[in-house]
């Protein structure tokens, strides 16, 4: 943004000498400043490069082309723009004006008389609305195939960032997260739960910052990118969640790429090479053997064009004898002859032109990573693509979608037999486009529906609940078996495919597998754990399963305690209300969906907090174990830990044994 709107510029119109303004606690502005130079320079040192299996001699070479791009320095921060801390409760900028800082992220901006608060908090179901507006698709589980979800350079206010989706049997693959990925995913009728994997080319905000969104699943997502190139990402994400990098262990499932040989993910082939950039990034390769033999696809991103390459690399004072190697092999990797190429030509210093392809014998090539639209000479050496667009390269002669519903129903339903599982399996797959009504509140269900593919939008506006639900999520069991009308509403949030069940199919399945009782209240607790800010969002129902399975239940009068068994528990007030105290000071009232105890499941230990109940009610403890698998359900409760001990920070301190 500095770059563009020329504010570092110099003779720049819009340089008039001021810097911008970062306002925030000095542990924000510390962690924006590392953001930023990791985003911009990415590993930092020959040993960092060299840690990420790099040997000695190309490591050094690789730290010469980037300290090249970067004009011989790294530019933290510091240079570009001025901080102002808020550690004290207010901060002083320039023209006289004072900014306080009220509460959790609410700040007020005084000058004399005049005061103007800002209030930065989302409130409950809100989210930021992505800049983009998206039709909405259905994508097909192929075989082999690739769709298009992303051809913009960042700047591009009508399409995503440059990126793309592999379906290799049915499986969903992203490459590359960029910002809002959650929407993009969402309008091709994708639910965030159905990732399977994630390959990483590079840590640039357009292909990177969609990645904290991706810890919101009931599951560890598959990341794969070479050492390179994961060292460099998981250091910038490190950074702006100021947290250790260790941390992420618990929301991705890594596994790491080699360079320039095909690895193998389940059938599915992948071969990265280096791209010579600013900071550590690869280019990808992809391949799936089919009744035609091998099917190819390239994705191209971030490439500076081969004038600059030629100029760094070999024309440069400073090259070395590795210089030229580095520079032929570099070329030949873009060149490769596919049957689908998707290439970065967003020109300039850092991105590639579409002149370098012309002549390139690819099979199809789409020209990417602009802003705009194609010139005349582009469209003589490549096609654009539009969103949604999926190119089949296998085709597929299996059901996938029928595939993955057996599992769903399995694990919702393990002490059922093959044969009553396969009774339900039989039903019939229906597609909805979004926006349509599933289940209404107020009306009972005729059907009980597992959400196969896309996003469920569930409201409950008795619990102020608005959640998006995931594949793998039952609607209406509980309505169905209890025959009593549905208090919530489900309507499709995308394109969706569901299995639709008959209710009186699926009493009788309920009847010959299992207690009518015992499910009807298991299936209420699950139910209720739909319904709660904690566990509605995107769990699906064989995780609530689990919960329900594992969890005790405490009726507490007014006066109890809270306490979690043995320090390994999650308190959920499912009625009641309680009071949350550190050090004898209120820092959160938790109501029905409150919890109590977070500390548990991420030390193991006692809370050093503690709760006293406030009105009589029922409150439900799940073991830490449970919880430990749900990487969606571990980042909230961490912020909720960092929002009560930011309360009582600001006005007593940080208390004893929080660092």
């Amino acid at each position: 943004m500095f770059y563009r709107q020329g504010i570092t510029l110099p003779g720049h119109v819009n340089n008039k000498g001021r810097k911008p303004i970062f306002i925030g606690l000095l542990s924000q502005l510390v962690a924006q400043s590392a953001y930023i130079l990791r985003g911009t320079f990415g590993l930092e040192s020959v040993e960092e490069i060299e840690a990420a299996g790099i040997r000695p001699e190309f490591a050094r070479e690789i730290m010469r082309y980037k300290l090249r791009f970067a004009g011989g320095t790294p530019r933290g921060l510091g240079e570009t723009a001025e901080f102002a801390p808020t550690d004290s409760g207010t901060a002083q900028l320039p023209g006289g004006v004072t900014v306080i800082r009220k509460s959790l992220n609410v700040y007020a901006f005084k000058r004399g008389e005049n005061e103007v608060s800002v209030d930065m908090n989302l409130a409950p179901g809100e989210a930021y609305e992505s800049p983009v507006r998206l039709d909405s698709h259905r994508v097909e589980r192929d075989y082999f195939s690739v769709v298009h979800s992303g051809e913009g350079n960042g700047w591009d206010k009508d399409r995503p960032c440059m990126s793309s989706i592999v379906v290799f049997q049915g499986k969903i693959y992203l490459i590359d997260t960029g910002p809002y990925v959650l929407d993009s995913l969402t309008a091709l009728g994708i639910s965030v739960n159905e990732l399977e994997g994630i390959f990483h080319t590079h840590a640039h905000d357009d292909h990177f910052a969609g990645l904290t969104s991706l810890v919101r699943t009931d599951h560890r997502i598959k990341y794969f990118a070479t050492p390179l190139v994961r060292s460099s990402v998981m250091k910038k994400l490190s950074a702006v969640m100021s947290l250790p990098e260790k941390s992420f262990e618990s929301a991705f499932e890594f596994h790491d790429l080699a360079f320039g040989k095909w690895n193998d993910i389940g059938g599915l082939e992948v071969q990265p090479f280096l791209s010579l950039h600013p900071l550590e990034t690869t280019v990808l390769y992809f391949r799936a053997l089919g009744p035609d033999g091998y099917k190819t696809y390239a994705h191209l991103a971030d490439i500076p064009p081969g004038t600059v390459l030629k100029d760094y690399l070999i024309d440069d004072p400073g090259a070395t004898a590795v210089s030229p190697k580095l520079y032929e092999s570099s070329q030949k990797s873009l060149h490769l002859a596919v049957d689908l190429k998707k290439i970065d030509v967003g020109g300039g210093l850092i991105h590639g032109r579409a002149s370098d392809f012309a002549g390139d014998q690819s099979a199809k090539v789409v020209l990417s990573h602009i802003s705009g639209d194609l010139t005349a000479a582009d469209k003589e050496i490549g096609s654009n693509a539009s969103f949604g667009l999926q190119d089949v390269l296998i085709e597929s002669r299996i059901d996938y979608v029928r595939r993955s519903v057996e599992r769903h129903l399995a694990a919702h339903f393990p002490e059922a037999g093959p044969e009553d599982l396969g009774m339900l399996l039989n039903c019939p797959l229906v597609s909805l486009n979004t926006g349509h009504v599933i289940l209404r509140k107020g009306a009972e269900a005729p059907d009980v529906h597992l959400v196969a593919c896309g996003v469920v939008e569930m409201i409950d506006s008795n619990m102020g609940a608005q959640h998006m639900l995931s594949t793998g999520t039952m609607i209406g069991e509980v309505n169905a078996l209890s025959r009593v009308a549905s208090v919530r509403t489900y309507r499709a949030k995308s394109a969706v495919t569901l299995l639709r069940i008959p209710a009186k199919l699926f009493l009788e399945f309920v009847k010959r597998n299992y207690d009518l009782g015992d499910m009807l209240k298991r299936l209420e607790t699950e139910h209720f754990l739909q319904g709660t800010r904690l566990f509605g969002e995107m769990v699906s129902s064989s995780v609530h399963n689990d919960m329900s399975r594992s969890l005790s239940s405490e009726s507490l009068k007014v006066g109890d305690a809270l306490s979690t068994i043995d320090g390994a528990s999650l308190v959920v007030a499912r009625t009641g209300r309680a009071s949350v105290l550190i050090e004898g000071s209120e820092v959160d009232s938790i109501g029905p969906g409150g919890v109590f105890g977070e500390e548990s499941v991420f030390f193991g230990r006692p809370s050093l907090m503690t709760a006293t109940v406030a009105e009589a009610g029922e409150f439900l403890s799940i073991p830490r174990e449970t919880i430990k698998n749900v990487p969606i359900v571990e980042w909230k409760l961490l912020e909720t830990y960092e929002r009560r001990i930011t309360r009582f920070g600001l006005s007593h301190g940080a208390p004893d044994g929080v660092a």
